[in-house]
């Protein structure tokens, strides 16, 4: 089947929708990760601990593992490897976040969201804009896992 036919057919477009809604993803988490790297990770410990709600020690850990983790799960949404495994890291690495931020956007409080490095203070467009990312990865999560087959070459592929 040419790419015509795919976009022609439903299930045509539908394969094609999850395969640039994956790379879409692993694009954002492979920029939010890089992002964060490019700083000291103590940087991003403090934007942790703006948020109030783990000790220093906790966001250090978080500051250190999270942005390479980040990653790997761009580079594996990518490249649609692991594809089930992948879905699911994408909405728990995204649902916490998301729910921090609209707790801390609901108290008022005045910090950066930390989602791509310094620089994005919290506010409507960032919840917004993880709003969407969370949706994205639920709606991938719930195409990836509703298939029955082992993740082969077609599924890696986004079929």
């Amino acid at each position: 089947m040419d790419v015509k036919e795919l976009i022609r057919s439903g299930p045509g477009r539908a394969k094609l929708a999850t395969v640039g809604l994956r790379l879409a993803l692993g694009l954002v988490f492979v920029y939010a990760g890089y992002a964060k790297l490019r700083q000291p990770w103590y940087v991003f410990a403090g934007m942790i601990d703006n948020y109030g709600v783990v000790a220093p020690s906790v966001s250090e850990v978080i500051a250190r593992v999270l942005p390479p983790l980040e990653v790997v799960l761009g580079v594996l949404l990518l490249a649609g490897l692991y594809r089930r495994i992948s879905s699911a890291a994408a909405v728990v690495f995204l649902f916490p976040f998301f729910a921090l931020m609209v707790w801390a956007y609901a108290k008022g409080m005045k910090i950066d969201c930390g989602c791509f490095g310094p620089g994005q203070m919290l506010g409507p467009r960032t919840i917004l804009r993880d709003a969407v990312l969370l949706t994205a990865s639920l709606w991938f999560a719930f195409l990836s896992w509703r298939s029955k087959r082992e993740a082969g070459w077609s599924e890696r592929l986004g079929e």
